[in-house]
């Protein structure tokens, strides 16, 4: 029924392929091609130093920071030395670190991300010297103890199986999401499930945007998040990050992968160079914890990007891993149905990555 949330199957391998035969999407065969690494990693997230480091270190207290590059970013220690904050120029996403944590999916795939890494938003972007900024210190005085949701912990309250949230309203802002409703046309090469599903579908509430364009909800697509819809949910409603009607019109994050990639909103961490093959980044040492990666799955887009996801961190064997929305498995994930979640190595998703960039 229109509206109704269908509860998200477990789906063998064989049913998958069957139904991506029935659509014609023969994409997930391909992807199963999995083959050894070309992208490489070289000290992802890792912030001690080296060739990016500058000598010149400010004391604040017991306060210690650093300059890194590459992207340029500040870093902040503590007395013992351990890193506290990084916080990249021109974004407002910020890395804190704090206890440890595991993010899993075990219904869909065996990896796992243990992190101490907390990204959070800032109320400006930062900017080398701004440790002294009023809005800072007061941000930071807030934050940096915090145990309040984040970035990561917004994002899998959308994962298959998470428990439903509710507002003093009544309206469930969280839970399990659907990718997006089946696509029944039956059109040959076409999508198992529909895309378009925005943050206001999954509400189910009108959503006025500050360039006075109103989203209005389809009940067909209730409770339904597509993989742009996924970050404008965890990011711009979520987190409060502002957000575009489209992809022209307002100010902030677009609605669209493609139109993500191609803003001038926050820092390019991989710049796209194109969507071809050949302009697949060869390296992604650049990559922090909550960075937008963007992707190229479907030649039917032409020069568009289609995809976009959010960077976690490595997970327990070592790969780096991203979570976004996904058809195949009918909405947010870390899993390997359609291709495993790795931006390193020579699998589906690390062969499709073209920029990535953070807000």
């Amino acid at each position: 029924m229109a509206g109704k949330k269908k509860s998200r199957p477990v789906v063998s391998g064989v049913v998958v392929l069957a139904l991506a035969a029935t659509s014609g999407y023969l994409t997930l065969e391909l992807r199963k091609k999995e083959a050894p690494g070309v992208t490489q990693v070289r000290n992802v997230g890792v912030l001690d130093g080296g060739k990016g480091s500058t000598a010149a270190a400010k004391n604040q207290g017991e306060a210690k920071w650093s300059r890194l590059e590459n992207p340029a970013r500040s870093v902040l220690r503590g007395p013992d030395g351990q890193i506290k904050a990084v916080l990249t120029d021109g974004a407002r996403l910020a890395t804190l670190t704090g206890p440890a944590r595991t993010f899993a999916e075990p219904a869909s795939t065996s990896s796992k991300v243990s992190t101490t890494d907390w990204v959070r938003l800032m109320p400006q972007p930062w900017k080398k010297g701004a440790e002294d900024a009023k809005w800072f210190t007061t941000w930071y005085a807030q934050f940096e103890d915090s145990k309040k949701d984040d970035l990561f912990a917004t994002a899998f309250q959308y994962v298959a199986g998470a428990p439903q949230k509710k507002d003093g309203q009544g309206t469930a802002y969280a839970g399990d999401a659907n990718f997006g409703p089946l696509n029944t046309t039956g059109a040959e090469g076409g999508d198992l499930r529909l895309e378009q599903s925005d943050f206001y579908d999954y509400l189910g509430l009108p959503y006025p945007f500050r360039d006075g364009q109103t989203g209005t909800p389809e009940p067909l697509r209730a409770k339904s998040l597509d993989c742009s819809g996924f970050v404008r949910m965890v990011l711009g409603y979520r987190t409060r990050y502002p957000l575009m009607s489209s992809d022209t019109s307002g100010d902030g994050l677009p609605r669209t992968a493609n139109g993500m990639a191609r803003s001038d909103e926050g820092v390019d961490v991989l710049p796209l160079s194109g969507v071809g093959p050949e302009d697949r980044p060869s390296a992604i040492d650049q990559l922090q914890p909550g960075d937008l990666v963007f992707f190229k799955l479907d030649a039917r887009t032409k020069n568009r990007l289609d995809h976009v996801g959010i960077v976690l961190g490595y997970d327990t064997e070592g790969h780096l891993i991203f979570i976004s929305s996904r058809e195949e498995v009918n909405g947010p994930t870390i899993g390997d149905v359609g291709g495993v979640s790795r931006l390193d190595g020579n699998g589906y998703y690390a062969k499709t990555l073209r920029s990535a960039k953070r807000l």
